[in-house]
């Protein structure tokens, strides 16, 4: 069993607590937070006793193997640093870091003490984005690719609160907030996944009252061809994603939590599926995954991520720079 702690104890934890320990490889044995009260009402209700209020005596706890960590976007980065400063791997929720040179120091800081910095992109983890992944790899069904159109567009319920005069963390800049670095993320790392890092890159986003991006579209230019991708948090897309080839297309129900992958054959005119059912816990693949990389100590798919979780920094830093979106850790 990899002993975990948590830091942050929001509803996507607890989704992460339940995913892990239906692997049956992981073992939630403490929690961590700045309220002794938080930290205990949270203890309690996953059924442990043991808490932390500061981050020293946490990372001093020798019974802690990884740290989990979902607290606001501006803090991952000095959470995940202590934390890996103390030999504990750790998985952080996207956006890892604010900025490049954030995530740069952080790998730089696991190598040195032997751990794993893993960013909990969890959709390309999911059975159903595998086979799709080996498919566009292999290239046969598809043959030469025309292009893609992705899209993850979701109405946040946090846009209320900012419509109504507030500027929830999520929605501002001086908490590393924005739709960019916290939904668009999810296709394009999808894409990186699936084609590569773009050669160049493109945003007309929407600016919301509280200066932050609302959503837009992103253009991914590869050598051969473009991937557009319609991400938002203030509006919701109920288009398909789609993957153009030569020989046919393949769609999708969207990015994350795939329900469907279809192939429309070009010359037969007839659609296969080659997806299974929408996994129920969505997280489940990823800790599954992660425990093992952890366990074998495999380098090689530590790698493969690794170069994911640097292209969507540099993709997402370099968007927001055309558009003026600049975080509070980013100003003199």
């Amino acid at each position: 069993m990899i002993n975990f702690a948590i830091i942050g104890t929001g509803w996507i934890t607890d989704s992460f607590i339940q995913s892990a320990h239906s692997t049956n490889s992981w073992k939630l044995t403490t929690v961590f937070s700045r309220s002794a009260d938080s930290a205990t009402a949270f203890a309690q209700k996953h059924n442990i006793t043991s808490t932390h209020t500061t981050l020293e005596s946490l990372v001093s706890d020798t019974s802690i193997q990884v740290v989990y960590i979902a607290s606001p976007n501006s803090l991952h980065y000095a959470h995940a640093k202590q934390c890996l400063q103390a030999g504990k791997h750790v998985i952080v929720e996207k956006p890892a870091t604010s900025t490049a040179k954030e995530l740069r120091q952080l790998f730089e800081i696991a190598e040195a003490n032997d751990v794993f910095l893993l960013e909990a992109y969890r959709h390309i983890q999911e059975p159903n984005f595998r086979v799709l992944e080996k498919v566009v790899k292999e290239g046969k069904l598809l043959g030469n690719i025309y292009g893609a159109s992705l899209t993850y567009a979701s109405y946040s319920s946090r846009y209320n609160n900012v419509l109504a005069g507030e500027t929830p963390n999520i929605f501002s800049l001086d908490f590393s907030g924005g739709s960019l670095v916290d939904l668009g993320v999810y296709p394009i790392s999808a894409a990186i996944a699936l084609f590569g890092l773009p050669v160049s890159q493109s945003y007309k986003p929407y600016i919301i009252v509280t200066g932050a991006d609302g959503g837009g579209i992103i253009t991914l230019n590869y050598e051969k061809f473009g991937v557009s991708i319609n991400a938002s948090k203030i509006y919701t897309s109920s288009a398909p994603s789609e993957i153009y080839g030569e020989r046919g297309t393949i769609s999708m129900n969207g990015v994350t939590d795939i329900e469907r992958v279809d192939f429309w054959d070009a010359k037969t005119k007839k659609t296969e599926k080659l997806g299974g059912e929408k996994v129920v816990l969505n997280m489940e693949d990823e800790a599954r995954e992660f425990g093992r990389i952890i366990e074998s100590m495999d380098m090689e798919a530590y790698g493969r991520l690794r170069v994911i979780s640097d292209g969507v920094q540099k993709v997402t830093e370099d968007l927001r720079r055309q558009n003026g979106l600049v975080f509070k850790v980013e100003r003199g």
